[in-house]
C-alpha cells in the first residue's frame, strides 16, 4: 500500500483569526496548484484523499483532488494529533495495492512518518512524502520519497 503525506501549503498568519480558519495565501494557492499538476502527472492512483478539517489543509486537499478528479474526505483524525494508529484505522480493509493521501499539519506529519519508517523528515509547507507499507500492516514502512515545494516548482515549470 502506498501512503502519501501532504503538508498544507503556505497559510496566512493567525494574528487576527482562529487557527482553524487560517487560509492559504495567494502564493500558497499558486504553489499548491503547481504541486497538484505535478502530482497528477505522477499518476498516484489515489483511492482516497483524507484532509484535516482546518481550512488551510482542506484548501490544499481540494486543489490536489481537483487535479486528480477525486473528492476530499474530511477526517478529524488528520487534524492535530494525527499518528500512526489513526493511519492504521483509516486504511483498515483497503487492498494491498491501494494508495491514499493524508493532508495535514506539522509536527504530526513528520512524527507519523517517523513512527512508520524510523526516518527523520522535515515536512515543509507543501511537501509530499510517500511511505510504502505491506497491506494494512503499518509496521516497518519504507520512505520512498520526499518532494519539497522547490522541487514541485521546478517540475511544474518544466
Amino acid at each position: 500500500m502506498k501512503l502519501y503525506f501532504l503538508r498544507h501549503g503556505h497559510a496566512e498568519d493567525g494574528f487576527d483569526k482562529s487557527d482553524h480558519d487560517r487560509e492559504l495565501t495567494p502564493e500558497g494557492i499558486e504553489r499548491m496548484q503547481t504541486a497538484a499538476q505535478v502530482m497528477a502527472r505522477l499518476n498516484l492512483n489515489l483511492k482516497h484523499i483524507y484532509s484535516s478539517p482546518r481550512i488551510r489543509a482542506l484548501q490544499t486537499a481540494e486543489i490536489t483532488a481537483k487535479a486528480m478528479n477525486l473528492q476530499v474526505e474530511i477526517r478529524e483524525e488528520v487534524n492535530f494529533g494525527f499518528h500512526a494508529g489513526q493511519v492504521k484505522q483509516m486504511i483498515a480493509g483497503m487492498g494491498a495495492d491501494d494508495s491514499v493521501m493524508f493532508v495535514g499539519h506539522e509536527p504530526t506529519m513528520s512524527e507519523t512518518i517517523k513512527m512508520l519508517t524510523g526516518a527523520n523528515v522535515n515536512m515543509k509547507k507543501g511537501s509530499l512524502a510517500r511511505v510504502d507499507v505491506i497491506g494494512s500492516s503499518i509496521v516497518n514502512g519504507t520512505l520512498e520519497f520526499l518532494i519539497s515545494p522547490k522541487v514541485f516548482d521546478t517540475l511544474g515549470s518544466a
